[in-house]
């Protein structure tokens, strides 16, 4: 994909994290980046302001999502039911909505990457709610490039990386889930927001990528 002045890439959660790496990446090529969070004031679980901001916006040639959402861990039995159908209001439903609103902009050869994660596909006990939505978005992705081909649809799918995401752990509890990936994923360290928007990079460049699930996640689902 050629960027020029005219090119319009969205980022939806560009404002901390792997979505702040993407945008800062994209700001280095010609065109305008977008950049939308609930810091901004896009509450993407509400459909009638993303349709709003979407046709306010115009024509757009990029969508890249990484909103996520803070979701219960526990075992099926335990969890908090609400909780997690709250999770899935922003995670899964936010990203459905942000694409069905975003594919009425989309200039010819334009791309929606979305954001999953590397438990969609590993099993970990207590984390039904991460692994559910996440597997269920990368599944719904792949509908989504038939559906609106040649608008292309792709999924990023990071492993453990150092973000503000995890700022509501105790220091020591963050320093050890770090320095314990660090000692056993294959990549011999944790990830790093510029490594995970490579991937968001790739999938909006390469024109014969659609309907796939790209992981960056040091090894993770091989360790």
């Amino acid at each position: 994909m050629t960027f020029n002045d005219n090119t319009v890439s969205v980022v939806i959660g560009g404002t901390s994290g792997i979505g702040a790496a993407v945008a800062k990446a994209l700001t280095q090529r010609p065109g305008r980046v977008e950049i939308a969070s609930r810091a901004t004031g896009l509450d993407i679980a509400d459909a009638a302001s993303v349709a709003a901001y979407f046709r306010k916006l115009g024509p757009i040639d990029h969508l890249v999502v990484t909103a996520g959402s803070s979701a219960p861990g526990g075992k099926v039995a335990d969890i908090d039911l609400d909780a997690a159908k709250a999770a899935f209001d922003v995670k899964f439903w936010g990203s459905i909505v942000l694409a069905r609103e975003a594919a009425r902009y989309i200039r010819p050869g334009g791309t929606i990457t979305f954001t999953s994660g590397f438990l969609a596909r590993r099993t970990v006990p207590g984390t039904f709610v991460k692994t559910a939505m996440n597997a269920a978005l990368e599944a719904v992705a792949k509908i989504l490039a038939r559906e609106l081909a040649p608008l292309r649809v792709n999924v990023v799918s990071p492993g453990l990386t150092q973000t503000e995401a995890y700022a509501g752990m105790t220091g020591d509890a963050r320093d050890a889930m770090f320095d314990r990936a660090a000692a056993t994923l294959p990549a011999g360290r944790f990830g790093q927001p510029q490594d995970i928007a490579h991937g968001y990079l790739f999938a909006i460049d390469n024109p014969f990528v659609t309907g796939s699930v790209i992981d960056i996640e040091g090894g993770a689902l091989i360790n």
